[in-house]
């Protein structure tokens, strides 16, 4: 089952013995005056301090005046109100606070850079990430295909998939969860930029034992009376069929709702109803599936992205060679 929205909960810490983990910190929680803003730009500092027990070769290999160094350290004990290290002439050492200060600051510079190579990574033009969604009746051929050709000359390029339908992909691009999606209808929203790829037609698909199954060709209007399999509501292939029934003068009975094309084609093979679907990656046995004349029954596919937001070098790569893609995206139109 796919998920209809994208939930997140926000919480803000509450008052919590120093011997609870934190949560991380949400943005609401790094105001002005949080341990985190205040702390942060001087945590580099004391864990070199630390390290070397001395403060004018930590400063030597900061780059900064041991003076500097050693007003920073003070300012971040009083900003405590607590020793951290103990002085010895020259050389210092860690008090008890201290060095529980200092593991824990050793973790968080650790995740830092952990962080920064990660997003140095996904940006790498040979190697970066893309994020790339895609509607379920893409993902046996259309979309395999597309990487397969693209990776020709991007051979090392990574790609996190995922499949949804329409809305929610959308969602993810407005969240950042995705840097480009393959969705229909095409979208026409403020904040989304999008362009049209393809068109693929979509067929009236009947149990071959179907009266209808004898013919090759059918105005939509003639299978008023039919009892409908659909994708449920929010999906973009159900707003189609919703409105190319209502073009062709009535609203579809709906026997069954799901959430994939295929499980829709076996319902109709099953003999529990008809449907307006796409064409099969495989051909289904059982079922027969005709042309529909009028009104013209195709849906349009198109890439969206959110419009404002700077591409790495891979996103901006993948694009370039999608919108290049255009009228030939399909496999089976």
């Amino acid at each position: 089952m796919h998920e209809r929205r994208s939930q997140r909960s926000l919480s803000r810490r509450g008052n919590r013995s120093v011997t609870e983990n934190f949560d991380v910190p949400t943005t609401e929680e790094l105001e002005t005056g949080s341990w985190a803003v205040t702390l942060t730009p001087r945590l580099a500092q004391f864990a070199a301090v630390a390290r070397y027990e001395h403060v004018t070769r930590a400063a030597h290999s900061l780059g900064m005046p041991q003076s500097t160094l050693s007003r920073a350290m003070a300012r971040l004990e009083d900003d405590l109100g607590v020793a951290l290290f103990a002085r010895h002439g020259r050389t210092v050492s860690l008090t008890a606070a201290g060095r529980a200060f200092h593991a824990s600051v050793e973790r968080a510079l650790a995740e830092v850079d952990r962080a920064a190579e990660s997003v140095r990574a996904d940006a790498d033009p040979a190697t970066g990430k893309v994020a790339f969604g895609f509607l379920h009746t893409m993902g046996s051929e259309t979309v395999p295909e597309l990487i397969r050709a693209f990776r020709a000359d991007h051979p090392r390029v990574r790609f996190q998939l995922i499949q949804n339908y329409g809305e929610a992909m959308l969602e993810r691009l407005r969240h950042g969860d995705l840097d480009l999606c393959l969705t229909s209808p095409v979208p026409d929203a403020p904040d989304l930029v999008a362009r049209r790829l393809d068109e693929q037609k979509l067929r009236l698909v009947v149990p071959d034992d179907h009266p209808l199954a004898v013919r090759k060709r059918i105005r939509l209007a003639e299978a008023a009376a039919e009892q409908f399999v659909t994708l449920e509501p929010g999906y973009g292939l159900r707003r189609i069929t919703d409105a190319l029934c209502a073009e062709a003068g009535f609203a579809p009975k709906i026997a069954f709702e799901g959430e994939d094309p295929e499980t829709l084609r076996g319902l109709v093979a099953a003999g529990l109803g008809v449907g307006l679907l796409p064409p099969p990656a495989v051909p289904r046995p059982g079922v027969v599936e005709l042309t529909v004349t009028a009104p013209r029954a195709v849906r349009e596919i198109g890439v969206a992205w959110l419009g404002g937001h700077p591409d790495t070098p891979p996103v901006a790569a993948f694009k370039r060679f999608l919108l290049s893609r255009r009228g030939q995206l399909l496999l089976h139109r």
